[in-house]
């Protein structure tokens, strides 16, 4: 058995923090912690890629950068609800 943390395990902590955490304002920072980490791992993939693979990716990149702003704004329930449904998936995918 491997004691490596892998990465859904640790996505899934974090949006059940958010999912967890009674303060609401808290709950939003969290939300907006995450669209900021997400930012700079997309910035920094992209920033890593040759040109081609740029033009390849192009779409999929704005793809990700949308959906990011679309979580912009939200409120600690509808970052809870959104929290949730990523918990989900998690656990519908795992292997």
């Amino acid at each position: 058995m491997s004691n490596s943390v892998k990465t859904d395990d640790v996505i899934f902590n974090f949006f059940k923090q958010i999912c967890d955490e009674k303060d609401d304002q808290k709950c939003v920072e969290l939300g907006n912690n995450w669209i900021k980490a997400m930012e700079t791992n997309l910035s920094n993939m992209e920033s890593n890629l040759d040109e081609k693979d740029k033009v390849k990716h192009k779409e999929d990149i704005q793809n990700n950068r949308n959906h990011l702003n679309s979580l912009k704004g939200k409120d600690s329930s509808e970052w809870r609800e959104y929290a949730t449904k990523c918990m989900v998936e998690i656990m519908d995918n795992k292997v």
